[in-house]
C-alpha cells in the first residue's frame, strides 16, 4: 500500500469501528426501563413507558416502508439511466470501456448513496425513543448524549463508508488504467460515482421533503391553529406521519445530499488535478498516487478529528443543564475546525510535491491558458478557507436563526401585530441573511482561485467538507431530538419531559440550519470546481465568454431553473398538505355511538395514522418526479441541442441564482420555526408574547387572548417556513451539484456534437 492508502483506510476503519461502539452503547438502553413487563397493563407514571414501543414501532415502521418504495423506485431510474451514460459516453469517446466504467462507478454512487441514507434513518429512528426515556429517567445530559451518538453514528458511518468505496474505486480502476498518463481518463470514470450519489440525493431530498413537510403543515394547521392540540398531540392523526417524515426528510434525504457533496468535491479535484497538469517532470502525476489523492486523505483524516473531537460532548465537557446544549454542540463545530487546519498542513506537505504547475483556465495576454505553480502551503491555504469560510457561514446562519439572538426575537415580536408581518419580516430576514455568507464564499473562490486555480476551489470545498463527520452528527441530532418530543407528547409523559426535549430540539434546529448552511456554502464551491472541470475537460482554450449569444441566453436560463424547482416543490408541499388537511379534518369530525368526536374525548375512536401516512408517501412519490428530471435533463438538453456554449451559461446561471435563493429560504424557514417555539416556551419577558395553553392566573388570563394569536402567527409562519427550509432550500444545493456533475460526466459527448456546437450548430 502506498502512503495515501495508509492514511486512507485505516481512518475509515477506525470510523466504522466507533460507528458500531455508538451504536452498541445505545442499544444498552432498554425500550422497557425497570425490568418492567409490557405485556401486563400498567398505571399511573408507568403508562407512558408502556406507550413508547409502540409508538416507536409505527414510527420505524412508516420510514422502512417509504425508503422501501423510494429506493425501488430510485433503483429502477439508476439502472435505466446508467444505460444511458453508458451508450452516450461510449459515443462520445468512441470507447465502449470508458461507458461502461463509468455507468459502473455512476451505480456505486448511487447504491452507496442509498445505504448511507437506509442506515442513517435505521439508528435516527433506533435512537429516538431512547432519548425520550433517557429525558425523563434521567436529565439533560443522557438525553443529549443519546440523540448526540444517534447522530455520530450516522456521520462516521457515511463518511466512512462513502471514502473507503471511493478508495476501492479509484484502486480498481487504477489496474485497468495503471499509467500516470492514463489517469485522466481514469478520473473522468470516476466522476460518474459523484452523479449517482446526487442523483440519489435528489429523489432522497425532494421525496423526503415532501413527505415531511406534507405531514408537518397538514398537523399543524388543523392539529394546533383550528383543534387548538399541542405539538405531537396523541389525537391527532398526523403527528405519526409527521414524525416518520422527521426521518425520511432531515435524516436520510439530508444524509444523501453531504455524500453527494463530498463525492462530487473529491471527484472534481481530482478530474481538475489529472487533466489540467503540465507535462513536465514536476507535476501532481508525476509526483505519484499519493498527490493525486491527497483531497481523499483530507476527507479520511476528517473522520478520525470529528471522532476525538466527540469524545468532548459526551465525556469530557457533557450537557449538565438546559443552558449548555447549544454552546457543547458549537463548541463541536468550532473544535473540529480548528484543529483540522494543522491536519490538513501536514497532510499537503506529506503527499503533495513541493513545486507543482498546473495548466490554469485563465488566459495571459498572448491568449494561451496561464500556468499556475502551486505548493503545499497553497493548497493548504485553498483549503483553509474553505474550512473558516465554512464556520463563518455556520456562525451567521446561527445568529439569524437561533432565538438567542435579535433577528429572531425581533420575528417574535412581530408575531403579535399578525400573520403578515410575521412573514414579511421572516422573508426580510431570509434575504439579509444571504449577504455576509456571500461574500465569504466571493472571498474563498477569489483566494484559492488566485492562488491554484480551480484546483484551489475544489480544495476549498474540501475543506469546508473536512468536518463532515461532525457536521452530519450534528444534523442527526435535531431530527432524533425532534423525534424524541414527539414521542414523549404521544406517550402522554408528563410536561417536564417535553420540556426537556424542547430544549434538546431547539438546540438542534439552529444547529441543523447550521448544517444546511454549511451544505449549501459547500455546495456553491463544489458546483464551481465541476464546472470548471468540465471547461478544463472539453479543452476551452478561449475561456467562457458569458457575451456570446447562446450562452447569455442560457445564463438568464439557468437563473430561472431555481425558481422553476422551488415552485415545482413548494407546490407539491401545498397540494399535499391540503390532502392532509382535509383528511385530518374528517377524522375530526367523526362521531362515535355516542355522539363523540376524537376531540371531545371519545374511546371508541382511535386516531388513523396510517391513512395519513398513506397520503405523504403516495403524494411524496407522484411528486419527486419532475424536479429531478428538470435538475438532470436541462444540462442534457442544452449541450445535446445548443452545444457547450449553452452549457457554460446554463451552470453560470444557476450557481448565482441557487446559492441565494437557498441561503434566504433556508434561514428565513429556520427563523420562523424557532420563533414559534421561542413564545411556545414562553422565553420572552414580552407579556403579550407569554403563550400559555391553559391559562390560570390574573396576569395569565389577561394576557391569553393577545399572546394567542401572537402564538397561532408563529405557528402559521412556520407552516410557511417549513417547506421552505426542509423541502426546496436544502433541495437547491443539490440543483446546482448536479447540474454540473451531470455536464462533467457528458462533457465527451457534448463535445462529440458538432464539435461541441449541438444539433443546432448555435
Amino acid at each position: 500500500m502506498s502512503h495515501v492508502d495508509m492514511i486512507i483506510v485505516p481512518s475509515c476503519i477506525v470510523g466504522l469501528i466507533a460507528a458500531f461502539a455508538q451504536f452498541l452503547i445505545i442499544k444498552k438502553i432498554s425500550l422497557t426501563p425497570n425490568g418492567q413487563d409490557l405485556s401486563k397493563p400498567l398505571t399511573g407514571e408507568d403508562s407512558p413507558e408502556k406507550l413508547v414501543p409502540e409508538i416507536y414501532a409505527k414510527i420505524m415502521d412508516g420510514a422502512v416502508q417509504f425508503l422501501k418504495v423510494e429506493y425501488a423506485i430510485c433503483t429502477a431510474f439508476c439502472l435505466v439511466f446508467s444505460l444511458v451514460i453508458y451508450f452516450l459516453v461510449s459515443w462520445g469517446t468512441k470507447s465502449p470501456l470508458q461507458g461502461e466504467l463509468t455507468a459502473g462507478a455512476f451505480l456505486t454512487g448511487a447504491f452507496t448513496s442509498m445505504l448511507c441514507g437506509y442506515l442513517g434513518m435505521m439508528i435516527a429512528t433506533f435512537s429516538n425513543a431512547r432519548t425520550t426515556l433517557e429525558c425523563a429517567h434521567k436529565g439533560y445530559k443522557e438525553g443529549f448524549n443519546v440523540a448526540f451518538r444517534g447522530g455520530s453514528v450516522m456521520g462516521y458511518a457515511l463518511c466512512s463508508l462513502g471514502v473507503l468505496v471511493l478508495w476501492a474505486l479509484l484502486s480498481f480502476y487504477r489496474k485497468v488504467y495503471p499509467e500516470a498518463e492514463d489517469w485522466e481518463i481514469l478520473f473522468d470514470c470516476a466522476a460518474g460515482y459523484g452523479l449517482g450519489g446526487s442523483t440519489v440525493a435528489m429523489f432522497g431530498r425532494v421525496g423526503g421533503g415532501i413527505y415531511t413537510k406534507a405531514a408537518d403543515v397538514g398537523a399543524d394547521l388543523v392539529g394546533k391553529v383550528v383543534a387548538g392540540l399541542d405539538e405531537d398531540d396523541p389525537n391527532n392523526p398526523a403527528t405519526i406521519a409527521d414524525n416518520v417524515g422527521d426521518n425520511v426528510g432531515d435524516i436520510a434525504g439530508m444524509g444523501a445530499d453531504l455524500f453527494g457533496s463530498f463525492a462530487e468535491s473529491t471527484c472534481a479535484a481530482l478530474v481538475i488535478a489529472a487533466a489540467a497538469v503540465e507535462g513536465s517532470d514536476n507535476t501532481l502525476s508525476v509526483a505519484g498516487w499519493d498527490a493525486m489523492l491527497f483531497p481523499v486523505a483530507i476527507s479520511a483524516a476528517g473522520i478520525v478529528i470529528c471522532i476525538l473531537c466527540g469524545f468532548v460532548a459526551t465525556n469530557v465537557r457533557p450537557v449538565k443543564v438546559e443552558g449548555d446544549i447549544e454552546w457543547v454542540l458549537k463548541v463541536q463545530m468550532v473544535l473540529t475546525a480548528l484543529i483540522m487546519l494543522p491536519v490538513i498542513y501536514l497532510l499537503a506537505v506529506h503527499l503533495l510535491p513541493a513545486d507543482f504547475r498546473l495548466e490554469g483556465v485563465r488566459l495571459t495576454e498572448k491568449g494561451v491558458p496561464a500556468k499556475i505553480h502551486g505548493s503545499p502551503f497553497k493548497a493548504f491555504v485553498c483549503a483553509t478557507m474553505g474550512c473558516v469560510g465554512g464556520l463563518i457561514i455556520g456562525l451567521v446562519t446561527e445568529y439569524f436563526t437561533s432565538h438567542s439572538y435579535i433577528p429572531t426575537r425581533e420575528l417574535a415580536a412581530a408575531c403579535k401585530f399578525g400573520t403578515a408581518v410575521n412573514i414579511i419580516q421572516g422573508l426580510a430576514l431570509g434575504y439579509k441573511s444571504c449577504i455576509i455568507p456571500v461574500f465569504v464564499l466571493s472571498s474563498a473562490i477569489f483566494v484559492s482561485f488566485q492562488l491554484c486555480d480551480l484546483y484551489g476551489i475544489a480544495l476549498a470545498a474540501l475543506g469546508m467538507l473536512a468536518t463532515l463527520s461532525c457536521g452530519l452528527t450534528i444534523d442527526g441530532f435535531g431530527p432524533i431530538s425532534d423525534n424524541a418530543g414527539g414521542i414523549a407528547e404521544m406517550a402522554l409523559f408528563n410536561p417536564e419531559v417535553r420540556r426537556r426535549t424542547d430544549a434538546l430540539d431547539a438546540a438542534g434546529n439552529t444547529t441543523a440550519a447550521i448544517g444546511k448552511g454549511f451544505a449549501i456554502g459547500s455546495a456553491a464551491l463544489v458546483s464551481l470546481a465541476l464546472y470548471g472541470a468540465f471547461v478544463i475537460r472539453l479543452r476551452v482554450k478561449t475561456g467562457v465568454n458569458i457575451l456570446e449569444p447562446v450562452t447569455f441566453s442560457f445564463l438568464i436560463i439557468g437563473c430561472m431553473i431555481p425558481y422553476w424547482f422551488a415552485a415545482l416543490t413548494m407546490k407539491s408541499v401545498g397540494q399535499a398538505a391540503g390532502e392532509m388537511v382535509a383528511e385530518v379534518k374528517r377524522q375530526f369530525s367523526v362521531k362515535d355511538s355516542k355522539g363523540k368526536t376524537l376531540l371531545e374525548g371519545s374511546t371508541e375512536l382511535k386516531p388513523d395514522s396510517k391513512t395519513c401516512i398513506h397520503i405523504s408517501t403516495q403524494a411524496s412519490l407522484r411528486e419527486m418526479v419532475a424536479p429531478a428530471c428538470l435538475v438532470i435533463l436541462s444540462p442534457l438538453l442544452a449541450g445535446t441541442f445548443f452545444g457547450v456554449q449553452a452549457v457554460f451559461g446554463l451552470l453560470t446561471g444557476s450557481l448565482g441564482s441557487s446559492v441565494q435563493l437557498a441561503i434566504s429560504m433556508s434561514n428565513s424557514g429556520g427563523a420562523w420555526d424557532n420563533c414559534k417555539k421561542y413564545i411556545k416556551n414562553g422565553f420572552s419577558d414580552d407579556a403579550e408574547l407569554r403563550y400559555t395553553k391553559n391559562p390560570k392566573t390574573p396576569e395569565e388570563i389577561a394576557a391569553a387572548p393577545k399572546a394567542k394569536e401572537a402564538h397561532d402567527a408563529a405557528v402559521q409562519g412556520d407552516t410557511v417556513g417549513d417547506p421552505f427550509k426542509d423541502t426546496s432550500g436544502p433541495a437547491l444545493n443539490i440543483v446546482m451539484k448536479l447540474q454540473a456533475i451531470v455536464s462533467l460526466v457528458f462533457a465527451a459527448y457534448f463535445a462529440a456534437i458538432n464539435n461541441g456546437h449541438g444539433l443546432l450548430k448555435v
